[in-house]
């Protein structure tokens, strides 16, 4: 069972740690994710989620956040929600000297489009860690990608 006052980190990038604390008590439509930031670190770029919403609950420490509206410090307790859509955009981030734990809470929509608003990238997932990276400059129109997937299949159908 879980705990997110003493998690068992999953994974561990250069100034950050997280464990899936949801996905370990078993929930399948909500994610919930506990996260330590060391000064520095960042859970994520600014982004925006276009089919899920997202709350965050401070549970230590001082971290930032960056919204459409600025960026403010957090402190112990705070609870901020992000809508969908793109008065929902957020960035959780470290510039304290002291590290800081947060719980993001999502719900679980796929499929879904997250976009990284500073550098274009756009996420397209299908699934809890599943789904493909379109880094800033391979974007097509959508007509001319549905045309070149048309002629694919209809190639494809005829053996070439």
């Amino acid at each position: 069972m879980p705990n997110i006052l003493e998690p068992e980190w999953e994974a561990e990038l250069p100034g950050l740690r997280g464990q899936r604390v949801g996905a370990a008590a078993g929930a399948e439509k909500l994610g919930a994710t506990v996260y330590e930031l060391d000064p520095g670190g960042r859970v994520s770029p600014l982004h925006v989620h276009h089919a899920n919403e997202e709350m965050l609950i401070v549970l230590d420490g001082t971290p930032s956040l960056r919204t459409p509206d600025g960026v403010r410090e957090l402190e112990r307790g705070d609870l901020v929600a992000f809508p969908a859509g793109p008065a929902g955009a957020h960035r959780v981030f470290n510039e304290s000297d002291a590290p800081a734990r947060v719980l993001l809470i999502s719900t679980m929509v796929f499929p879904e489009v997250a976009e990284h608003l500073d550098t274009s990238t756009v996420l397209a997932m299908t699934g809890p860690g599943q789904g493909k990276v379109f880094p800033h400059g391979t974007d097509v129109p959508v007509m001319d990608a549905l045309l070149r997937a048309m002629q694919i299949g209809t190639d494809r159908d005829r053996g070439q």
